[in-house]
């Protein structure tokens, strides 16, 4: 999946969420109530940033993630 945008993505079917990290930031977003079928369609989609910034993006809630590098707990 080489993309210039997206990293990599994950999928839970049982949560219908759409896990994505980004070129740029580094960064992960959740993306919530993702249709099977729209990941499906992600995932073969030819330029997947194209199909993220089409049917993704502003298309469903989503929240960060917070890293767990920075974890200060010893």
């Amino acid at each position: 999946m080489p993309s210039t945008s997206i990293r990599k993505f994950e999928y839970d079917p049982d949560t219908r969420v759409l896990s994505v990290w980004f070129v740029a930031s580094g960064r992960q977003y959740e993306f919530l109530d993702v249709p099977p079928e729209t990941y499906a369609d992600f995932k073969t989609a030819f330029a997947k940033g194209r199909y993220f910034n089409d049917r993704i993006r502003n298309h469903f809630a989503f929240r960060p993630v917070a890293s767990s590098d920075s974890s200060g707990s010893c």
